[in-house]
Formats: structure tokens, C-alpha cells, sequence
């Protein structure tokens, strides 16, 4: 397997690992990966909010056939009769205008459906917030932090004001064995307030803390759950 077939493979397990799912061998290569591979931490972090709806998803609910609104079986019926209408000079053409608004009947139909089982599914709860405590050793530096426990991982959120404009900083997550992940960048907004999201792929009993550094390297802000 050369390593572009390698990286699909483990794109196509970010859903699995979203999900708290598979083994732990194969959780630990995916999460290796990750902190390696921006692109596929930044899928993880759109994949983690459909995750956490279909974890809270009513399984006895999914037998439910909602009925489509009102009046749209008249309306669509009402354009493949309009379709019918048209001059017979291309019989063919007509069969194909007629299968293919039968077709948007059923497409029709479906999403119909689709969309009222969606408005109403049960709204999950909010995730919980756990507000941490933040050592800032830039004095120009005001911040506050939160943590979201995941089931891929721990997401911080972070608000702040007093980083450097237009400076990249970095910010890791640390473990309780020693090490660090990445959990993403933002650029300083000066003394303009900012408000980041910011996804680690270790879970929460695994984190310790996390730390911000500007781009010399320096640490100018550290937190400890």
C-alpha cells in the first residue's frame, strides 16, 4: 500500500473514530495520525458535530414514515399533467420528461420526508462546559478557557484579547504521559477580543492541560485541568 492509498484508508476510519467506535489498537493509529495530518484534524472537527447528533439520535424513532407536506404530491402530479400537454412531436422526449418528473415525485417525496423526521428528531443537549483554570505569562495577555469532553477527543475553547496582531500561535494539548498533540493555530487579533475552537485528538481523561507559544517558541499561556 503506497502511502496515498494509506492516508485514504485512514480518512475513511475519521467516521468510526468520531464515534467513540473501534478497537483500541485501531483508535491509537488513527489518533497517531492525526497529530501528524492537519487536513484530516480539520475533517475530524467537522465530523465531530454529526457525531455527537447521531449518538443522541432515538434509535425507536427511526421506523417513523413522516408524511410530506401537504399539496406536494398535487403539484408535482400537476407538472408531469403539464408535461403530458406538450406536443407530441418527440415522443421519446416526452417519456423522458415524464419518467424524470416521476422521478422528482419520489426525490421529492423522500426528502420531504427527510426533513420533517429532521425538525422532529430530539434536540440533543448542549455539550458540557468545564471552565479551567489559565496562566497567562504575557501581561499584555487577558484569556479565559473552556474544555468540551468529546468522545474523538477534547475541544477547547478559548477567548482572549492582548495576542500579538497578525502572530501565529500554536497550541498543544498535553498528556498525562508526557507528550503533546496539536490542537490548531489562530493568528493575534491585538487588543481586539477573539474567540477560537480548538480540537484535540486526546481525550479528556488522557489531557492534563494545554499550552498556547507565540512564534518564538514561547510559552505566553498554559492551562492545567
Amino acid at each position: 500500500m503506497n502511502e496515498d492509498q494509506a492516508h485514504r484508508a485512514l480518512r475513511e476510519e475519521l467516521g468510526v473514530y468520531a464515534l467513540g467506535a473501534g478497537s483500541p489498537d485501531e483508535r491509537a493509529v488513527v489518533r497517531a495520525h492525526l497529530e501528524g495530518c492537519a487536513a484530516c484534524r480539520a475533517e475530524l472537527a467537522e465530523l465531530a458535530p454529526i457525531a455527537a447528533r447521531l449518538a443522541d439520535a432515538d434509535p425507536d424513532r427511526l421506523d417513523e414514515d413522516p408524511a410530506p407536506p401537504p399539496g406536494l404530491a398535487d403539484a408535482v402530479l400537476a407538472r408531469i399533467a403539464a408535461e403530458g400537454a406538450l406536443p407530441r412531436a418527440d415522443p421519446a422526449g416526452r417519456r423522458r420528461r415524464t419518467r424524470l418528473a416521476a422521478g422528482s415525485l419520489v426525490l421529492a417525496t423522500a426528502a420531504a420526508a427527510f426533513a420533517v423526521g429532521w425538525l422532529v428528531r430530539p434536540v440533543p443537549p448542549p455539550p458540557p462546559l468545564e471552565s479551567v483554570a489559565v496562566e497567562v505569562t504575557d501581561p499584555d495577555i487577558t484569556a479565559t478557557a473552556d474544555v468540551v469532553p468529546h468522545t474523538w477527543g477534547v475541544e477547547v475553547k478559548l477567548a482572549g484579547a492582548g495576542f500579538t496582531s497578525g502572530e501565529v500561535y500554536r497550541v498543544t494539548v498535553l498528556e498525562d504521559d508526557g507528550d503533546a498533540a496539536p490542537a490548531g493555530a489562530f493568528l493575534g487579533t491585538g487588543p481586539a477580543e477573539l474567540f477560537c475552537n480548538l480540537n484535540s485528538p486526546v481525550l479528556r481523561g488522557d489531557a492534563e492541560g494545554f499550552q498556547v507559544v507565540d512564534a518564538s517558541g514561547a510559552v505566553v499561556l498554559r492551562s492545567t485541568f
